[in-house]
């Protein structure tokens, strides 16, 4: 309906702490864009973000490490491959949501599959909002 409608969508994928803990993620991820937003076209893909955000850090404090956001990231990236090319991954914003803050914001932004971020409570205050815009710029 948003895309007919004109939208650009962000989707947002991500596991729970038990998924996260029995190794599941990636199954739970793959799953939940084939689901949805895999039956679109590729032309209807070009108004598609996706934002990986573990349920386990919304809004809890808790951050998966940049090493476990970049593995995500870039896996979501292959199976976007498989579904509709290399070019295509290539093209699609991938943003990491999950308790992103200025403190961890330049460490997330400098993994390679990381094109942005999903950001919720760390917008309310001016300050900590540009912390995170500053480590974007970096």
């Amino acid at each position: 309906m948003a895309l007919a409608n004109g939208l650009k969508v962000i989707f947002c994928c991500g596991e729970t702490l038990e998924e996260r803990e029995a190794g599941k993620q990636n199954e739970v991820v793959k799953a939940e864009l084939e689901g949805s937003v895999f039956n679109l076209s590729a032309e209807e893909w070009k108004s598609i973000i996706l934002a990986y955000e573990p349920i386990w850090a919304i809004g809890t404090g808790k951050t998966a490490t940049s090493d476990q956001a970049q593995e995500m990231l870039a896996y979501i990236r292959s199976i976007v491959a498989e579904k509709y090319g290399n070019e295509v991954a290539e093209d699609t914003s991938i943003l990491y949501g999950g308790s992103c803050k200025a403190s961890n914001a330049p460490e997330l932004f400098a993994k390679p599959d990381i094109d942005g971020g999903l950001i919720g409570g760390a917008s309310l205050k001016a300050a900590d909002f540009k912390g995170i815009i500053d480590a974007w710029k970096k």
